[in-house]
């Protein structure tokens, strides 16, 4: 049995609980394969993400955000299908979870489904500069 040494066990690193907890979740989100999914930069800001959810309506599939994860979800009510004979079945007909950290400022501007294709557009929001002047005291 091999132990994992992780950056974020140092006791000089205080207070990055969250982010060992965004990378945790990152990598077990990466773990599952299905469906599968495309992320595509579109622009200098602009992301899609794609991903192929072939026999799915809009109103099996959810595309929330929460806590910067975007989580995409499809639910199956049946295949609809239950007296096939199927030869070979390639096509999954199971619900699926798939979940993305996006980074502060990420935005989600829409998804729209094309083909069988989820399309999810995401953009990065140009931060507010926040210039604040610090008075400069005497100490006389």
């Amino acid at each position: 049995m091999t132990t994992r040494t992780i950056l974020f066990d140092s006791p000089f690193l205080l207070g990055f609980e969250h982010t060992r907890a965004l990378i945790e979740r990152a990598a077990k989100a990466a773990a599952d394969s299905y469906p599968p999914y495309n992320v595509e930069q579109t622009a200098e800001q602009r992301f899609c993400i794609t991903l192929a959810v072939a026999g799915f309506s809009p109103d099996q599939l959810s595309v929330t955000v929460e806590n910067n994860q975007l989580v995409v979800s499809g639910k199956r009510d049946g295949d609809g299908r239950a007296d096939a004979a199927y030869l070979h079945r390639g096509i999954a007909a199971r619900g699926f979870m798939r979940s993305f950290v996006l980074a502060d400022g990420m935005e989600v501007e829409g998804a729209v489904l094309e083909h069988g294709l989820l399309h999810i557009d995401v953009v990065r929001l140009e931060p507010e500069r926040n210039v604040r002047r610090i008075a400069i005291r005497s100490a006389d």
